[in-house]
């Protein structure tokens, strides 16, 4: 996990994550949106993707 951004929960009030940056993550085989930055290969993922942590 490199970067986090906020979430929110159904009425709007923010939410805390349960990964932190740095954390090592098993991910869904087809969750998250592939999208290249600054050339780079990166994976976009909702926390609900995320399987498990597997060391942070």
């Amino acid at each position: 996990m490199i970067a986090l951004g906020t979430g929110k929960d159904e009425d709007g009030k923010d939410i805390e994550f349960t990964v932190k940056v740095g954390d090592k993550v098993l991910i869904s085989k087809y969750g998250g949106t592939d999208v290249k930055i600054d050339g780079e290969e990166c994976l976009i993922l909702n926390e609900m993707d995320i399987l498990g942590i597997i060391e942070g």
